[in-house]
């Protein structure tokens, strides 16, 4: 099959056709629509005769002097014509030669053009049906709103307003003002009365595609029971990247955790409760209501969980991505069953709407699942699932989750990885492998990949083993330089695995592919720590700035940087010296080492956009995430 990835989002277009008649030689004036909503602030475009486009401020442009309706009560102004042509041959009846944004034109035999037969168009507030003649059948004053196609309404379809903190938009008939946004007051959001829309630093106007944000869901993950309590701790460490203080407010279901002031550019560790439906025993599939715990900021903030936070044995952390960068489609990346000891695959997903309709899709390796939460044994399911609650998927013997593809009718998050597992397989220990996957509109169709470095010997780099998932039925990868490795992925949701490699290259396809890379076992010769995942960063999401943290009790912390060749890189204030290029493709690598004497927190900047992960090692332990990207939109 050939997977339709794209997640369509509602939205009002309003159409927009141009004025135009003919006759004389003498051009028309142009028209401006100032209309007004009155009681909203019409942020989709007032529709009008000119055409209006949602979301315009201008009306387009007509001829032959054609005066055109502006939909809002203000009327319109209009521009004279430069010459003096003679009325009765070049200046028909405006009525003769206005259309609609839902109607189209007929023509007599002198080439003039009139709207078809009962087009409804408005003019000074006033609905007129068009009589296809040139004339109209009838005319009515509207109370409040006039909208091209509807007529007197009494709201411009896709207006806003204010009521109160909600904002209430204008539906698709003009007839009912419906809520559609509550400014959320822990996001240090109002609903301001000039934009019809929720403002401050955390609207979703001010934030940009990237991984800092203001809404998130911190969601603990299946881990090995002995693990999961004390002292071991469930945490997130949040990083203030503004000038002003942030009031961080964690809530789980309608109960409020913890409210913690974080100071303005710094990082501050939040422990969580543990959540033993979701971490503890091996199995089955489950779906708990609440599950996952929802970290809001009213300052724009980045997150970074850790499961658990101590330095131990069995770790891994996660990159969170901010709810206004969700979508309704993902692409799985997670590790085989480990049949030594029952540990499964898993990928958690998680809904920040009520209503939130989950469809599974298994990959050739994802149909065997442990069934329950709604999911069957074949991987297969369809699960409704409401704000913060989690659907936990777990695999079962001979199964990998690797390429299963999930799709949501609204935003979620999917978090995947293992309990504890050897890698490669027959390499030990085991360690907790988890990270948060980039919807699929996110990824792209080139990465670079590194190994990460070794420990205490870092001027060696530590194996990993490198999975390329593929979105599309026939995608063919390239290797520079090849990795004699399978190249052509027949099916969505097939992947290629390079064994255990210290290969730097680019993969690169004319479809998008996802990128999981994963350190091996500290009993594979590769100096300390164990495995531990990381998703590759496309060149396309390169960043120039990130403010990240490594946690202290760690016996080494690195962060890895990407970067286009000759480009000015700092972490911390200094100049990074040590890059090494990657023959054929533009870019080289650094491994910087990150000093445990401060508090954990550190910044990259550069001139030119690069990528960074950053990662801490002890003995037979490891954690590895991506140290920040931006979320943008990339067509297929």
């Amino acid at each position: 099959m050939n997977y339709d990835y794209r997640h369509k989002l509602p939205g009002l277009v309003l159409l927009a056709l141009a004025l135009a008649a003919c006759s004389g030689d003498d051009g028309g004036a142009t028209e401006a629509a100032t209309g007004s909503t009155g009681v909203a602030s019409t942020t989709a475009g007032s529709a009008n005769t000119s055409g209006l486009t949602d979301g315009d401020t201008t009306a387009g442009p007509t001829t032959m002097g054609m005066t055109g309706g502006a939909t809002g009560s203000t009327g319109s102004t209009t521009t004279p014509s430069t010459t003096e042509p003679d009325p009765s041959t070049t200046e028909p009846d405006p009525s003769t030669t206005e259309t609609s944004a839902t109607g189209s034109t007929t023509s007599d035999t002198t080439g003039q053009q009139f709207c078809d037969q009962g087009t409804v168009i408005c003019e000074e507030g006033v609905a007129k049906i068009c009589d296809g003649m040139g004339g109209f059948e009838e005319e009515e004053s509207c109370d409040n709103e006039c909208a091209d196609g509807l007529g007197c309404v009494l709201c411009v379809p896709g207006s806003t307003m204010c009521e109160g903190e909600q904002v209430l938009t204008c539906d698709d008939q003009g007839q009912q003002w419906e809520p559609s946004e509550t400014c959320d007051a822990l996001q240090g959001q109002t609903c301001d009365p000039e934009l019809g829309a929720c403002d401050g630093p955390c609207a979703k106007q001010n934030l940009g595609n990237s991984y800092i944000g203001c809404d998130y869901y911190p969601t603990v993950t299946q881990q090995q029971d002995f693990y999961n309590n004390a002292p071991h701790e469930f945490a997130v460490a949040v990083a203030n990247t503004t000038d002003s203080t942030a009031t961080v407010t964690v809530t789980r279901g309608p109960n409020t955790v913890t409210t913690q002031m974080i100071a303005a550019q710094s990082v501050q560790i939040i422990a969580l409760p543990w959540v033993p439906e979701l971490t503890e025993t091996t199995g089955p599939s489950v779906m708990i209501a609440d599950g996952a715990y929802r970290l809001r900021s009213d300052q724009p903030v980045t997150v970074y969980q850790y499961n658990p936070i101590a330095a131990s044995v069995t770790n891994d952390a996660s990159l969170l991505l901010p709810v206004n960068t969700w979508s309704g489609n993902y692409l799985v990346a997670s590790w085989q069953f480990w049949n030594s000891f029952n540990y499964p695959g898993f990928y958690a997903v998680v809904a920040s709407e009520d209503g939130t309709t989950v469809d599974l899709s298994p990959s050739a390796t994802g149909g065997i699942v442990q069934a329950g939460g709604g999911v069957a044994a074949n991987g297969t399911g369809q699960v409704m699932l409401n704000q913060g609650d989690v659907l936990q998927v777990m695999s079962a013997s001979g199964g990998d989750l690797t390429g299963t593809i999930v799709n949501a009718d609204k935003s979620i998050q999917v978090i995947a990885g293992h309990e504890c597992t050897n890698v490669p397989i027959n390499v030990t220990a085991c360690d907790h492998l988890e990270e948060s996957m980039f919807p699929i509109e996110t990824l792209a169709k080139e990465y670079i990949v590194v190994p990460p470095v070794q420990s205490p010997n870092d001027a060696l780099e530590k194996a990993q083993m490198v999975r390329v998932v593929a979105l599309e039925d026939d995608t063919q990868l390239v290797f520079e330089p090849d990795q004699g490795v399978n190249t052509n992925l027949a099916n969505a949701g097939d992947w290629v695995e390079i064994s255990t490699t210290t290969n730097k290259f680019k993969v690169s396809s004319e479809k998008k592919i996802l990128v999981a890379q994963y350190m091996v076992g500290q009993d594979g010769g590769f100096g300390t720590s164990d495995p531990a995942m990381l998703l590759a960063v496309s060149t396309a999401q390169f960043r120039t700035n990130y403010l990240f943290h490594a946690p202290i009790g760690w016996s080494a912390n690195y962060v890895d940087i990407i970067a286009p060749d000759g480009a000015s890189v700092d972490v911390d204030g200094q100049a990074v010296n040590n890059f090494n290029a990657i023959p054929g493709t533009g870019f080289s690598y650094a491994h910087v080492a990150l000093s445990n004497n401060g508090d954990g927190n550190h910044s990259v900047s550069s001139g030119q956009k690069v990528g960074i992960s950053v990662y801490g090692v002890l003995n037979y332990g490891s954690y590895w995430y991506p140290g920040g990207l931006d979320l943008d939109l990339i067509p297929q």
